[in-house]
């Protein structure tokens, strides 16, 4: 199976997501998932096998637990046929750090204005 037809199941995406904060077992995972997809034990335990057979997850026995752990090779991959791509969205991205952090700039920043953050009041001029 293709990287993209495995993280193309919204199920599968979510348990890499919750693989990607550290190792679970697979009743923990199984808990998530069923809460969230409303899905039989029998089919969360199918989406980590078809994880672990095209190497997204890694398990180890530790007694009767099973405990998955994310493998990232198949994202490098993957993130190395998104590069050619990246230039797409790189620039938009440049520009929206850009203007996230021109107003991030606090009112206070600047030496004119009012205590209060609000710009400077106009002198008034007596005729």
């Amino acid at each position: 199976m293709h990287a993209f037809d495995v993280l193309g199941d919204p199920v599968r995406r979510r348990i890499l997501e919750l693989l990607a904060d550290g190792e679970r077992s697979s009743g923990a995972i199984t808990v998530v998932i069923r809460e969230e997809f409303e899905l039989s034990p029998s089919a969360v335990s199918q989406h980590l096998r078809v994880l672990r057979e095209n190497g997204f997850a890694k398990v180890r026995p530790e007694g009767v637990r099973r405990l998955y752990a994310m493998d990232s090779a198949p994202l490098r991959e993957i993130d190395l046929w998104l590069e050619r791509f990246r230039r797409f969205w790189s620039r938009h991205l440049d520009v929206l750090a850009t203007e996230l952090t021109r107003g991030e700039r606090h009112p206070t920043d600047d030496p004119g204005a009012a205590a209060d953050g609000r710009p400077p009041a106009k002198e008034k001029k007596n005729p």
